[in-house]
Parts: C-alpha cells; sequence; structure tokens
C-alpha cells in the first residue's frame, strides 16, 4: 500500500541531544559577535584589540573559538540518524524527505548569507548533509572510524606541513590582515545602504567560501556530522547513563588536552601555523571535552531539571540562530542602529550573553504553547507539503 509522505513520528526527546544544540549557540554567538560589530576576517586580533578587549578576545579564543561548531555539527548528524531510524519505523521514504529538508535548509542558508550575514553556516551544512546521505547506510563503528580519519589525518599533515614550513618562514598573523578588504568593509557596513551592505556581503561570504572552501568543508564539517552519526547509531546520547565511564575517561582527556592546546599561541609566537592546530585540532577535542561533561552532568535529574531551558533553546537552534544574526546585524550595521565599529569587545561580548539569556527565554514561553520553533515549523512545512500538528 503507497503511504503518502509524512512527517515522522515525534517520539521521545532525546534532551541531552537538545542541551548540546542549544549549548553550542551559546558559543557561537559568542564568536558572531565578533564579526557583527567589526571586520573580523581581515584583521590580526591581536594587533587590532587592545587591553582590556584584548584580554576578553583572549578568553574566547582558548574556550569557545572553534570549539562549539563541531559541537554543532556533530549534532547534526546525529539528528539525522535520528530522522533514518524514526522514518523506518514510520515506513516513510527517509531519502526523499531528507533532500527535500536540506534544500530548504539551504534556500534558508542563503537568504541569511545574502541578506542578513555573511558568515552564514546553514548553506555548508545543507551541502555536507546531502553528502552525508551517502553514508549513512554504513553502520555506527564504520562511520565513526571514517569521521575521524577523513579529520585527523587530512590535519595532521597539514599542520605538521605548517609547522615545518614555519621553520623556514616565521610569518606572523599580521602577514594575513588585508588591509584594503578590511577598510572597504568597515566603512560599507559602518555607512552603505541596505544594497552596498548586501553587495559586501556576498564579497565577504565569497571569499569565505570559495570553491577551496568547499573541499575544506569535506575535511572538517563532513566528517564531523559522521562522528555524529555514528554515534546515533550506536545510541551512545540514549545510553549516557549506562557509559558514565567511557564519558568520564573522555572528559579527563579531551578537556585538558584540547585546553593545552588551545593555549599553544600563548606559550610561543602566534604564528599561522600554530593558529591552524589550535583551531583545527585543539578545537574539536576542547568542544568533545564539552560533550562529555554535558553528557555527565545530564545524568543527574536535577540538573536535567535545571537546563531544560537550555534543551528548549536546542529545540529552536535554527531559528535562533537566524534570530542572533538578524539581531546583531540590525545593531551594528547602518540600516540599524549603526554602531558598526563604536562597540568595545567587552560590550559586545555581554550583548552576545544578554541576547542568548534572552533568547533561551523566549524558547521556553514559546514551547510551553507550540511544539516548535517559528523557522522550524515552516522547514517542516515546506519539507512535508503540509502543516503538522
Amino acid at each position: 500500500m503507497h503511504r503518502t509522505m509524512k512527517p515522522p513520528g515525534f517520539g521521545e526527546r532525546i534532551h541531552t541531544l537538545d542541551v548540546l544544540r542549544g549549548f553550542s549557540l551559546f558559543g557561537i554567538i559568542l564568536v558572531n559577535m565578533i564579526s557583527f560589530h567589526s571586520p573580523f576576517s581581515y584583521y590580526n586580533p591581536y594587533e587590532w584589540f587592545k587591553y582590556d578587549d584584548l584580554t576578553v578576545y583572549t578568553w574566547i579564543d582558548i574556550l569557545v573559538q572553534g570549539s562549539f561548531y563541531p559541537i554543532f555539527a556533530m549534532m547534526f548528524g546525529y539528528g539525522m540518524v535520528i530522522m533514518q531510524e524514526r522514518s523506518a519505523i514510520k515506513s516513510v521514504s527517509f531519502w526523499k524527505i531528507s533532500i527535500r529538508r536540506l534544500i530548504v535548509l539551504l534556500f534558508f542558508g542563503i537568504i541569511h548569507a545574502y541578506f542578513i550575514w555573511y558568515g552564514d553556516i546553514l548553506i555548508t551544512y545543507a551541502i555536507m548533509g546531502l553528502l552525508l546521505l551517502l553514508f549513512l547506510r554504513l553502520s555506527g563503528p564504520i562511520l565513526l572510524g571514517l569521521g575521524f580519519a577523513i579529520y585527523l589525518l587530512p590535519q595532521i599533515f597539514l599542520s605538521a606541513l605548517l609547522l615545518l614550513a614555519s621553520l623556514f618562514d616565521d610569518g606572523t598573523l599580521a602577514d594575513f590582515t588585508d588591509v584594503v578588504s578590511l577598510q572597504l568593509s568597515a566603512e560599507v557596513y559602518a555607512t552603505g545602504t541596505f544594497w552596498e551592505i548586501t553587495v559586501q556581503r556576498f564579497t565577504d561570504w565569497s571569499t569565505n567560501n570559495g570553491f577551496g572552501a568547499i573541499f575544506l568543508f569535506i575535511l572538517i564539517i563532513l566528517p564531523l556530522m559522521m562522528i555524529g552519526a555514528g554515534a546515533a547509531k550506536l545510541h551512545w546520547l540514549q545510553r549516557a547513563n549506562k557509559q558514565k565511564r567511557k564519558w568520564l575517561i573522555t572528559l579527563l582527556i579531551a578537556l585538558p588536552l584540547g585546553l593545552a592546546i588551545k593555549m599553544l599561541p600563548f606559550y610561543t609566537m602566534p604564528t599561522i601555523s600554530i593558529q591552524y592546530v589550535q583551531d583545527m585540532i585543539g578545537g574539536p577535542i576542547l568542544g568533545i571535552g564539552y560533550i562529555a561533561f554535558i553528557i555527565l552532568i545530564m545524568n543527574s535529574k536535577i540538573v536535567a531539571k535545571l537546563l531544560k531551558p537550555i534543551a528548549s533553546a536546542g529545540r529552536m537552534s535554527i531559528t535562533l540562530y537566524l534570530m542572533q544574526s538578524l539581531i546583531g546585524t540590525l545593531i551594528f550595521y547602518s540600516y540599524g542602529l549603526g554602531l558598526y565599529g563604536q562597540v568595545s569587545m567587552s560590550a559586545a561580548t555581554w550583548l552576545a550573553v544578554a541576547i542568548y539569556i534572552t533568547q533561551v527565554i523566549l524558547a521556553e514561553m514559546w514551547l510551553s504553547r507550540f511544539r516548535y520553533g517559528p523557522v522550524e515549523k515552516l522547514w517542516r512545512l515546506l519539507t512535508y507539503g503540509r502543516a503538522t500538528k
């Protein structure tokens, strides 16, 4: 009998997954806020920021930068496997649904990147998600092994190559400062019209997302999604309360190791090679440490209850992610409050914290009345072709 395409059952939510998504949103806005109020893509932050601002940036660089997008990517892969399993239970076409769903996400990303903020991740996640579909027939252990291998081997090779090159060329981060692009970007976002800013957004997005970047994303984002998908096949989050020892060992290894690598630029000169090792190797390791910590504390019913608002934020992660960009750009761009380049790093960071706390409260209030966030609701409507209850 032919079945019409319909969404898989709501099922029992994995609250730890929702908390991890919500937690990752906090790190994402802390890092993205820097680009909302300054031309971060084009300057050396350790020369740009001074005194208190430099201290704030240093802590963000160590504790946040490069560590939260891996969590989001792994949870994206985890969520795709959950959807695959629920589709099988409901006997609906997972592949047809997923392709539609990811194309809609791509559409959201294009609007976000070109008309709100150039630092979009949704386009990348949609494309990498489509590639991930090719691997989801593999078993959990194979997905985990491939994910770690595809990520670590190129990163270790490139890190070694950059460190070797640094023996002959001691280039620092200052060598990557693009003065012309910096001045143009700062001027357009501070004083330009909406159309001029839109053109600049396209330019800035293209600078960071060319054809070469797609290849890098295949070596960075895709394997992280594969790791998350492999963990989902093995039901790591669902079985976390029976695997406390494994997660404790993971925490005790990943957290100090990740912090040690993230602090490398402060032991030595902050060269390009050292920063690469810091972000591309130290960042994900520290992110895994954060995941282990969240999983362990979620074994406590009291903590799980206290973190319920964070879980609500995670359930509305796409809505809140887009809202962060919309709020940030309206505060700083010329067609909003026009504060671009006029706010200190410290003030911007506290603003990011305030926005996130407000979002968590609003998410809890919204989901007390509705089942999905507004963008998530639209996403389902465009995916399944009809409204869902």
